[in-house]
């Protein structure tokens, strides 16, 4: 006897998104359909568009998700009770422990180039980086200008983008991430 295939009313978003993540971590975006996602849930592709018109919003819902969290690191980083110099170095691991530790994800938020998404994922990767921009300057001890942060956002993308798939987590690279960290900072704060 065959598992009951769920009803739109048995059907949640929760179920579709968790199905969706699977799929997209292991295929390419294109690759990933709704009728994919409704065949691994045991439903009709019909039944996922009472929840999501397409497959743009169920990414960009994963993507939320993702973004969700990377702010989150930033948050618990910035109201710390850790001076500001330790402050900015924990922002600065916890990004590259972020990306690390969800390297399909990362690859997903900031990797991944598709014109059917990059509008939307686009938007969260500017609201997530303007908070890590205010985040780093307003610990700051000088004032940066905008091309420091965003080199320094992008020496944390370089070093996540080069370790990713040759470690698992970022335990395994976390003496290599001290010491990017501590680069940075180093780099930040000399002056001419």
């Amino acid at each position: 006897m065959s598992p009951r295939k769920p009803s739109t009313k048995d059907l949640t978003k929760e179920m579709i998104i968790n199905e969706a993540h699977k799929q997209f971590i292991t295929k390419d975006f294109h690759q990933v359909s709704m009728r994919s996602i409704a065949k691994e849930l045991g439903c009709s592709h019909g039944a996922i568009y009472y929840h999501f018109k397409n497959k743009a919003e169920i990414f960009y819902a994963i993507l939320g998700d993702y973004f969700s969290e990377l702010n989150n690191i930033l948050d618990e980083n910035m109201n710390g009770p850790e001076d500001h110099s330790t402050k900015l170095m924990n922002v600065f691991v916890g990004y590259m422990a972020f990306g690390l530790n969800h390297q399909s994800q990362y690859e997903l938020m900031f990797i991944m180039r598709d014109s059917e998404i990059d509008g939307l994922s686009q938007e969260a990767a500017n609201l997530s980086y303007e908070k890590f921009a205010q985040s780093v300057q307003s610990l700051s001890n000088t004032e940066l200008s905008i091309s420091d942060i965003h080199s320094s956002f992008i020496a944390l993308h370089g070093f996540v983008a080069h370790y990713r798939h040759y470690v698992k987590n970022y335990e395994e690279a976390k003496e290599a991430v001290d010491v990017h960290a501590k680069f940075l900072i180093k780099a930040l704060t000399y002056r001419e």
